[in-house]
């Protein structure tokens, strides 16, 4: 074992726990969130390393996030991986 940390799958949606923020990330690498009832409020792409993400928005602002437990902190926001619904 070489001791680095293996990446995690973060691919799928991810929200808040009152649904206001869904977070898209893509598995190319490209992210797309919305607020409300706007849509690509913000896209950008991201990295993983580990449990860890780096985003960049397609402005040029970058955030942070960690996945702990299996929730997804994003800078000030908690989003839960968004399960699909059977026969989605």
């Amino acid at each position: 074992m070489s001791g680095e940390a293996v990446d995690v799958n973060v691919a799928g949606m991810w929200v808040t726990a009152d649904g206001y923020i869904r977070q898209e990330l893509l598995a190319n690498g490209r992210y797309d969130e919305a607020r409300g009832d706007r849509r690509s409020a913000y896209t950008g792409r991201y990295t993983v390393t580990g449990a860890h993400l780096d985003y960049v928005d397609d402005t040029g602002f970058t955030a942070t996030g960690d996945i702990r437990d299996g929730v997804l902190y994003h800078e000030h926001l908690v989003l839960y991986r968004e399960e699909p619904h059977p026969g989605a």
